[in-house]
């Protein structure tokens, strides 16, 4: 099968494309023959440091195989196996944190860790939903339970996570701020946020007060700025990087609170993501697509910063089927 590996840490150009034995779906796991393969940035992380095991230590800087974000249809299933049968088409982010490599034509997956795609949603579509909806969904509903009139404040709002974020709290009830530059306002209110900073021209620690719910995706200054917007008893869920002991002492000391979270698989969230896309209440923006050998130049554009929702690699195009 054709696959994207890399032989060495550091910048797009280390991707390439190769050719690799085909996996078998072992206990409990489902192979899926990949339509559609998101790109985040914690895929640029990756391919540029090791990731996890070089953050933590627990293992040494090596490329892995990069790519969580999946939609596709099953090809064959492994035993134990009991939600899906070939020609399913599913969708969802295998493993993570550990190396899944959907950026491949095939892939193995726990079969638990995929729900049904959405018959309304592209495979494109749908494999830019599952790591940013997952992110957003178990920031906002797991870990800060926004109820309705609750406000809540999104950082990058136009992002991958961002833009997800901003419809899922929209689809609890609450009252939506979200940063993003003046040229990304009118897309973010096509989604439902309710007010709008722009953070080139206004700083959001003076122009936002009240805040019941932050989520910084961006990290660095952001934390202790947001910390200002909150309530007393407010939340800031961080999700760039480990909360430092010191913002969290701070926050604590000011009567709020800030958190790290880092998104896990989850079955139960992929139905409530799959549920709110099929509804109409999560819609998907794909702001560029790349063919499966591109993955370096899809690498490019995702470092800019400047994209608004996701990036999709495609691997099997719409209508094909071998």
């Amino acid at each position: 099968m054709r696959a994207i590996g890399q032989e060495a840490l550091g910048g797009p150009e280390v991707l390439r494309a190769e050719r690799t034995a085909r996996p078998e779906p072992g206990f409990a796991e489902v192979l899926v023959r990949v339509h559609a393969a998101g790109v985040n940035p914690t895929d640029v992380w990756h391919r540029a440091t090791g990731g996890i095991a070089a953050l933590t230590g627990s293992g040494p800087a090596e490329p892995v195989r990069l790519g969580w974000d999946l939609s596709g249809t099953v090809e064959a299933v492994g035993p134990g196996v009991t939600l899906f049968r070939p020609g399913d088409e599913v969708f969802g982010m295998p493993r993570h944190p550990v190396p899944a490599g959907t950026y491949a034509e095939y892939v193995t997956s726990p079969a638990r860790h995929l729900v049904r795609k959405p018959a309304g949603l592209t495979h494109v579509q749908a494999a830019a939903l599952p790591l940013a909806a997952l992110t957003a969904w178990q920031a906002l509903v797991d870990t800060a339970d926004v109820r309705p009139g609750q406000r809540v404040l999104v950082h990058a709002a136009a992002g991958g996570v961002g833009h997800l974020a901003v419809q899922i709290a929209k689809a609890r009830g609450a009252y939506v701020i979200g940063t993003a530059r003046a040229a990304k306002h009118g897309l973010l209110r096509e989604l439902g946020a309710d007010e709008l900073v722009d953070y080139t021209a206004a700083d959001f620690a003076e122009a936002v007060r009240d805040v019941d719910v932050v989520l910084d995706a961006i990290g660095g200054a952001y934390g202790p700025r947001s910390l200002r917007t909150l309530r007393p008893g407010g939340l800031l869920v961080a999700l760039a990087s480990p909360a430092e002991a010191r913002l969290a002492a701070e926050a604590e000391a000011a009567g709020r609170r800030a958190v790290f979270m880092a998104v896990e698989a989850d079955h139960a969230g992929m139905r409530e993501i799959a549920a709110l896309a099929e509804d109409g209440r999560l819609r998907p923006v794909v702001d560029a697509v790349f063919p499966l050998d591109e993955a370096a130049a899809a690498h490019e554009a995702i470092a800019t910063g400047r994209t608004s929702g996701k990036i999709v690699l495609t691997v099997v195009e719409e209508g094909e089927t071998r």
